[in-house]
């Protein structure tokens, strides 16, 4: 991996978190795309999501779909889906769900714990790895994709402060 492949950013706080989420949001709503959302439990995974949710106006409830297995959210011009593969027992079970029907042009998708799904997920477009790093967090993320790669330059223009 290269370094114009990776991108790293400290959140000291839940605010700067939302924060970094809302950034990204703006260019994931011009195309979709595919997250892999990685990290412990409670490193931040869902806190991200709902910053992406409201930084686009969702202003409903964001709740973590552990146990649903996916939460969609409707948005103006793009449907959101929230996965979370943490108690999926076979990978299997996703074909079941029909998963290759959520990855659609006009949607955008988050996966926590894409491990669980191996074999039956797509390249993401974005990887996205939360670590603790007291006294916050730290943003790791991996760009895959050339849709990957506009969100990178998405990101590190809105980093410069050129708008």
């Amino acid at each position: 991996m290269t370094a114009d492949q990776m991108y790293t950013r400290f959140l000291p706080d839940e605010a700067a978190t939302l924060s970094f989420a809302g950034s990204l949001m703006a260019a994931f709503l011009t195309g979709g795309g595919l997250v892999f959302l990685r990290g412990n439990l409670g490193a931040g995974k869902t806190t991200f999501v709902r910053g992406c949710l409201r930084s686009a106006g969702f202003q409903g409830a964001v709740k973590s779909p552990t146990f649903t297995l996916v939460e969609e959210y409707t948005l103006a011009g793009l449907a959101l889906f929230h996965f979370d593969l943490y108690r999926l027992n076979d990978p299997e079970e996703l074909e079941w769900i029909g998963i290759r029907d959520y990855f659609r042009p006009g949607t955008l998708s988050f996966i926590e714990w894409p491990e669980r799904g191996a074999g039956y997920l797509p390249e993401p477009d974005l990887e996205l790895e939360l670590r603790y790093q007291p006294p916050g967090r730290e943003a790791l993320l991996k760009f895959n994709t050339p849709h990957g790669k506009h969100l990178m330059e998405a990101l590190t223009t809105e980093q410069a402060g050129v708008k």
